[in-house]
């Protein structure tokens, strides 16, 4: 059963990472529409308010209570976060608060709180409105998903990354229904299941920027379309694996940290611009958040091997 420091301390880890993705996505998804599709854009930016509101509360929430190890892991701000979104923002004049990103950077991450009945019910609340905000924000995926799958529907984002965006918030929807049933969330125990998700993640996004590079960047495309490779063949590795703790842990580790660099080097150079692109400068930073993500959890799964 999960205890009361645990459930509010994974929770609020939780809602800091993927609220901050569940709004990235909501943009993403907004600025893919043509003019005659505003009404689908006008939801999108809905969400992404709704998601700012929400990232707001938690981080107001987690002061003295994340880890250290997760407020440093790069998974929630990088150095290029703030500079990404003014740049996303100044491309497509779809409005960012960064004044939430540099919120987010002076948390007070010491672990170090006292449990009381008002801080249980607040993030208890919190997750509840969380779980109804990412039900409707995976429907609206699958909404766009299906309009493009049937021709009645046109974005610039490929159908493969819609269906990768809602992979996700149903990853996170999952999560948060189990915290909030008391259920313990031990990565380490989860090993294998998270690196099969994970490895495809990254696999996708090797193929995302390789798809979205000038077809002049040709060294960048060649980098991109190996990760791709190699993240497939360890997503291939992992699927063959039975629920115990990877022996490819170490593998996956490398890999990740390689694409993680790449990925680093790539949201530089947009924000540059010495990259010819169709990438938004905050996808390549988020990209990077959620690679330095799965570097924690590997490095978790690593001390059980």
């Amino acid at each position: 059963m999960l205890g009361k420091e645990d459930f509010i301390r994974q929770s609020l880890e939780l809602n800091l990472f993927f609220m901050r993705i569940m709004k990235e996505h909501s943009f993403f998804l907004e600025a893919g529409f043509t003019p005659r599709d505003a009404d689908l854009a006008k939801e999108g930016d809905n969400f992404k308010d709704i998601f700012t509101k929400l990232l707001a509360e938690a981080i107001s929430l987690s002061n003295g209570i994340i880890s250290p190890m997760v407020k440093n892991s790069g998974e929630l701000f990088t150095k290029y976060t703030v500079s990404a979104e003014r740049a996303s923002e100044f491309y497509t004049g779809i409005k960012l608060n960064t004044n939430i990103t540099k919120e987010e950077e002076e948390i007070d991450a010491r672990c170090d709180y006292r449990v009381s009945r008002e801080l249980e019910a607040a993030v208890r609340n919190l997750n509840t409105r969380a779980m109804k905000a990412v039900r409707a924000l995976i429907n609206y995926k699958t909404e766009i998903l299906d309009g493009m799958l049937s021709c009645k529907l046109f974005t610039v984002n490929y159908p493969l990354l819609i269906d990768h965006v809602r992979r996700e918030a149903m990853l996170y929807y999952n999560m948060l229904y189990r915290l909030q049933k008391g259920i313990e969330i031990d990565m380490a125990r989860e090993a294998v299941e998270q690196q099969r998700f994970w490895n495809r993640i990254m696999a996708e996004h090797a193929k995302f920027i390789r798809g979205f590079l000038d077809p002049t960047e040709e060294t960048l495309i060649m980098t991109a379309n190996n990760f791709a490779k190699e993240f497939d063949q360890l997503t291939a590795e992992s699927i063959k694996l039975n629920d115990c703790i990877s022996d490819v842990v170490e593998e996956d580790l490398q890999a990740t940290k390689k694409i993680r660099n790449f990925k680093s080097q790539a949201t530089e150079g947009l924000l540059d611009c010495k990259i010819r692109s169709i990438i938004l400068p905050l996808l390549g930073d988020h990209t990077l958040r959620e690679a330095n993500h799965y570097l924690r959890l590997l490095k978790i799964f690593s001390k059980r091997v």
